[in-house]
């Protein structure tokens, strides 16, 4: 039995390095003769970039920048010196930080200028392409701060350049870019997404995603309009017609700057990440794929990756088993998208707390008992293409 174990991080506990050691473990209590193979991913958030340097594609760099909150920070990124091409993951940058999250009014200052500085480190070596990994991001900013760290001034109206941060978008006037960095002209780049949702209204990026990210109920459609306006004066600025679109709205708006400034091409991350690491190559020698994540619902749909495995792994008639740390609303709809199982990690109710504390036991035992399912003779040697039929 050849078992492809490809799984995301569990938020705030295992790493996808982490949890795919802790599937592999389990397996082979459960079937000491199965062959394993560990292919840990992601889709764009946090952990994208460990991933794509375990898989050899380039070397880690670090630098010091301005966080999300206006605190010096080492943030990682990934140097592919033999192809002139840059991997910055937005939430080395711009990541959430609970305790800062919490505090009032917190998001509406953060800020993407970290990634701007990233970006800036590899023009400084001649880079060519820029990968972008969009999620995990505690910003509402649209890519204000990024675009300000690259050279772009936001202006009020008397002319005086805007602090960081979203509050500060109701106000600009204009978007000056004479002092842009002249490099990006001769970069191509490419922005990984983990979601489809527009930048603006109801299922936009501070609707949706604000208050994850601390906005309070009454600040959604203020903060809504300031993106509004931001991105009316930056189109206005670049001589484009104001146009939403899918993945806009991912990481706070980033995906609006990076395609409308960057001219970046918008890819879903997941399928980003497979291609980097040949998952199709690998699927083609496995008999079951187990994947999971921290938690699988509706939203999951998007763009997260159990989804872009199954969809995959259908592709090849190869069955699918998601772990998730827990079953959200809508987690039924995977089945639509090629899962042939969900299982939750817990059996019950359980603190949080505990059950991150115990992440390891628990996906360990998860697959034990999954190994021992898998080898019983009746389903161990039913054809791959019942699965595929039962997914079609």
């Amino acid at each position: 039995m050849n078992i492809l174990i490809a799984p995301d991080s569990y938020k705030g506990s295992l790493s996808a390095t982490e949890a795919a050691a802790a599937m592999a473990r389990g397996f082979k209590r459960g079937c000491p003769d199965a062959q394993i193979t560990q292919c840990p991913l992601a889709d764009g958030g946090e952990g994208t970039l460990d991933v794509l340097l375990v898989s050899g594609y380039a070397t880690r760099q670090t630098r010091s920048v301005i966080d999300a909150y206006g605190r010096e920070h080492q943030a990682a990124w990934g140097w592919d010196e033999q192809n002139a091409t840059a991997f910055i993951e937005l939430a080395q940058a711009s990541g959430l930080c609970a305790d800062m999250a919490s505090k009032p009014g917190a998001v509406e200052r953060a800020s993407t200028f970290g990634v701007g500085q990233l970006i800036r480190e590899a023009l400084d070596k001649q880079v060519q392409h820029i990968v972008l990994t969009l999620g995990g991001s505690a910003t509402n900013d649209a890519g204000a701060g990024m675009l300000t760290a690259l050279g772009a001034q936001l202006l009020d109206a008397e002319g005086h350049c805007l602090p960081l941060g979203a509050a500060a978008l109701e106000r600009v006037q204009r978007v000056a870019l004479d002092a842009l960095d002249p490099r990006l002209a001769s970069v191509s780049f490419t922005a990984a997404v983990d979601v489809s949702n527009p930048l603006l209204g109801q299922n936009g990026a501070t609707a949706i995603f604000g208050p994850q990210k601390g906005v309070a109920a009454g600040s959604v459609t203020r903060l809504d309009r300031a993106l509004a306006n931001f991105a009316r004066c930056l189109c206005l600025a670049l001589d484009k017609p104001l146009v939403d679109f899918p993945g806009a709205g991912a990481a706070g708006g980033m995906g609006f700057a990076a395609q409308v400034a960057l001219g970046a091409e918008l890819t879903p991350g997941i399928e980003l990440v497979m291609r980097h690491c040949q998952f199709d190559c690998l699927l083609k020698k496995c008999d079951w794929v187990v994947t999971g994540e921290g938690r699988l619902d509706g939203q999951s749909l998007a763009g997260k990756t159990p989804i872009g495995v199954s969809k995959a792994a259908a592709v090849q008639g190869v069955p699918v088993v998601v772990l998730a740390g827990s079953l959200g609303d809508g987690w039924q709809n995977a089945y639509q998208a090629g899962v042939t199982a969900a299982f939750s990690l817990v059996d019950g109710p359980v603190l949080l707390v505990d059950a991150i504390a115990h992440t390891n036991k628990l996906i360990e035992d998860r697959c034990e008992a999954l190994a021992r399912l898998m080898t019983v003779n009746q389903i161990n040697n039913l054809p791959k293409e019942v699965f595929s039929h039962a997914n079609s």
